[in-house]
C-alpha cells in the first residue's frame, strides 16, 4: 500500500507490503485496542528507532490504519523531536567531542541536544490530562514549533531515537510505556536514506553527506549499539518492508 504524507515539512511518499500490514499493522493495532480496553484509560505507546529508520512515517501510517481497523479508538502519533534545543540555543552552546569544543548544533541530533527534562514532564502531563498541547519540529524552520498538536486519544503513539536508549537519565523514559517497540536497519541503508532527507531540507549533496557521517551516523551507531529491548522488535530489510525479529 503506497501512503503519502508530510513528515517535519517534508512530504514522504512511503510503500508498506500486504505481509507488513497483515502480520505487523493489524496485530498491533488490535492488541493496543485490548490493551486500552483492559487498562480502561490512555495507553502510551513508545517506538523508538535510529535516524533514518522512517519511525516518524510508520507511527503516522498507524494512526491512518487505525481508522479501519480500530474505527472505535482514537490513536494518534506524535514525536520526541518537538523537544530539540532551539536551533539558537544549539548555535551558542558547546560541548565536546572526541577531545574537542564544538558548537551542539554541529551534533544536532544527539542525546545531549534535546532537553530531557521538557520531555519527562511532558509525557507525565500526557499520562495525566485528558488534553496535553505536545510540541512539533518542523525542518524546514530548524525548530520546534511549541503546543502545535492537541493531544486528546485514547491509544498515543510516541516515536523517538533514544526512547529505549539505556544510558543515565534516558533509560527510564520507557517506563511510562504501556508497550514498547523497536525498528532497526542496516546503517548503510540508513546512511543513504538520511542524506536524502537532508537534501530535501535544501542542502548540498557535499554538505548532506558531511553533517550525516559526522553527526546522523554516529546518532544511528547510539541507537543500534545502546537501546534496551522492546516489546516487539522490527527489522527493516533492503527493499524497506518490516519484519519481526521478536517480541514478548
Amino acid at each position: 500500500m503506497e501512503y503519502n504524507v508530510n513528515i517535519n515539512g517534508i512530504d514522504v511518499d512511503a510503500a508498506y507490503s500486504d505481509e507488513t500490514i497483515e502480520e505487523i499493522v493489524k496485530p498491533l493495532l488490535k492488541h493496543m485496542a485490548d490493551l486500552h480496553d483492559s487498562e480502561k484509560r490512555r495507553i502510551l505507546v513508545m517506538l523508538a528507532a535510529p535516524p533514518g529508520a522512517g519511525k516518524s512515517t510508520f507511527v503516522s501510517f498507524l494512526e491512518h490504519m487505525a481508522k479501519e481497523i480500530i474505527p472505535t479508538k482514537k490513536v494518534q502519533a506524535v514525536g520526541m523531536d518537538g523537544f530539540h534545543r532551539r536551533q539558537e540555543y544549539l548555535i551558542s552552546h558547546t560541548t565536546i567531542v572526541d577531545g574537542k569544543e564544538i558548537p551542539m548544533v554541529d551534533i544536532k541530533g544527539a542525546p545531549i541536544t534535546f532537553d530531557l527534562e521538557a520531555l519527562k514532564n511532558k509525557i507525565i502531563e500526557l499520562k495525566e490530562n485528558d488534553v496535553c498541547k505536545w510540541p512539533e519540529y518542523n525542518r524546514m524552520l530548524h525548530n520546534p514549533v511549541e503546543d502545535a498538536i492537541a493531544v486528546d486519544a485514547d491509544i498515543v503513539l510516541l516515536e523517538g531515537n533514544y526512547l529505549l536508549l539505556d544510558q543515565d537519565g534516558w533509560r527510564d523514559i520507557s517506563e511510562y510505556a504501556d508497550y514498547t517497540i523497536s525498528m532497526t536497519a542496516e546503517p548503510q541503508m540508513l546512511r543513504k536514506r538520511l542524506i536524502d532527507r537532508k537534501i530535501a531540507s535544501g542542502n548540498t549533496v557535499e554538505k548532506a553527506e558531511k553533517f550525516v557521517d559526522f553527526s546522523d551516523m554516529a546518532n544511528v551507531r547510539i541507537c543500534l549499539e545502546h537501546s534496551k529491548k522492546a516489546d516487539m522488535e522490527l527489522k527493516i530489510d533492503e527493499d524497506g518492508n518490516l519484519h519481526r525479529s521478536g517480541s514478548n
